[in-house]
């Protein structure tokens, strides 16, 4: 019978083991009475139990297991390119896949010209305006840009976002013909003009009493943190907060949420410097599914999709989008631009380096959009005495 130290390596693997810690007198003299004491038929199947395990798990095992893995790391390792990503204790190296290229502005403006109906789905922060900006409205240029698009009678434009319906109704006013998709496609709304359609899911909405002084408590021990409540979720910010401290804690918060709903209709999703809890079965995803499904219904499939976001949340848009597009009820496969925004590991072919490039972007489209002026042919006329 085995009576092993709790620091000794060996102790994760001798489950039969009687484990101790050895500066603890009391508890290594019980630990060796238990032995003694124990009776000789529990003794003899820990024995054959350990047995079994270190004849299983010799040396050639451990090596053969090693090298397994060090050939499953390796795999396609020469195909792939790798990236310095993040600064400090933020930096790490990420393979990426070859295909994984910068979104060219002409391969794109050319697929978009060659199409007669286009789906568009664009996320808001960090995407159509920067994550750090202190101006969290549209820019008048981005408007602009968002008009014209929706203009063109070819085009479906929707915001998909996790803010709330009232900031970006009021931010997009003056897009009469933009759909908006809010706290993740909890809201849906088709037009300006259009009633807010409202997910059917999620209608329990208890749980809010249960995170919300959870998240408290973190935001007054967590300096430069706040909590954003919406209609549908809750959202615990750690921007401005320090970027080491605000990270930990964030991990914490994630733990400690997901424990306490675990029964609950919710989910804990982690973001760029934030916490979000939001009921189950409202994504980005399920939202562009539910869309590009209704065109598809009312005869009006998409030859192009385009998809741009920058976060976690849009992940499940493009694996949605990719999905839904190969369905067999479409007449054709439609050219697909699933984009990420920051060179990172994705579910994306694509990627832009920052919310510039998506504004070029949109320029790009909204200038092929544009009707071009008519030019009247050159008339040669020539007055002739007639007489």
């Amino acid at each position: 019978m085995l009576v092993v130290s709790e620091f000794i390596g060996c102790s994760p693997s001798l489950s039969g083991a009687i484990r101790v810690n050895p500066w603890d007198i009391d508890a290594v003299a019980d630990a060796l009475n238990s032995a003694i004491t124990m009776p000789k038929s529990e003794k003899q199947l820990r024995h054959e139990k350990h047995y079994r395990y270190v004849s299983s798990h010799d040396v050639a095992y451990w090596a053969r297991s090693f090298a397994h893995d060090l050939d499953r790391a390796c795999q396609d390792h020469y195909s792939k390119r790798c990236w310095g990503i993040g600064l400090g204790l933020r930096f790490r190296v990420v393979s990426l896949s070859p295909n994984f290229r910068k979104l060219s502005i002409d391969h794109i403006v050319s697929a978009y010209k060659r199409t007669n109906r286009r789906a568009i789905f664009l996320d808001y922060d960090g995407t159509v305006i920067p994550e750090a900006s202190i101006i969290k409205s549209p820019s008048p240029e981005v408007l602009a840009l968002l008009n014209s698009l929706c203009k063109d009678p070819k085009n479906t434009v929707f915001i998909v976002s996790g803010r709330g319906r009232t900031s970006l109704s009021d931010w997009f006013a003056s897009c009469e013909t933009l759909g908006i998709a809010a706290e993740h496609g909890y809201f849906l709304r088709r037009n300006r003009s259009s009633e807010w359609e409202t997910s059917p899911v999620g209608a329990d909405l208890d749980w809010k009493e249960i995170v919300e002084p959870v998240m408290r408590l973190y935001t007054e021990a967590t300096d430069g943190s706040n909590i954003e409540s919406k209609e549908s979720a809750l959202v615990w910010h750690h921007q401005d907060a320090d970027p080491d401290f605000g990270s930990c804690q964030a991990k914490e918060l994630l733990d400690h949420l997901e424990n306490v709903l675990s029964n609950e209709p919710a989910v804990v999703k982690r973001g760029q410097h934030i916490v979000e809890v939001k009921p189950q079965g409202v994504s980005k995803g399920l939202v562009a599914e539910k869309i590009l499904s209704r065109m598809v219904t009312d005869g009006k499939a998409p030859d192009f999709v385009m998809c741009i976001g920058d976060d976690r949340s849009d992940e499940d848009m493009f694996e949605s989008i990719l999905r839904t597009v190969s369905c067999p009820s479409l007449p054709s496969p439609p050219e697909i631009f699933a984009c990420t925004v920051g060179r990172k590991p994705s579910k994306a072919k694509y990627y832009l380096d920052d919310a510039s490039d998506v504004v070029k972007l949109l320029q790009g489209l909204a200038t092929a959009s544009s009707p071009k002026p008519r030019h009247l042919p050159h008339v040669q006329v020539s007055f002739e005495s007639v007489y």
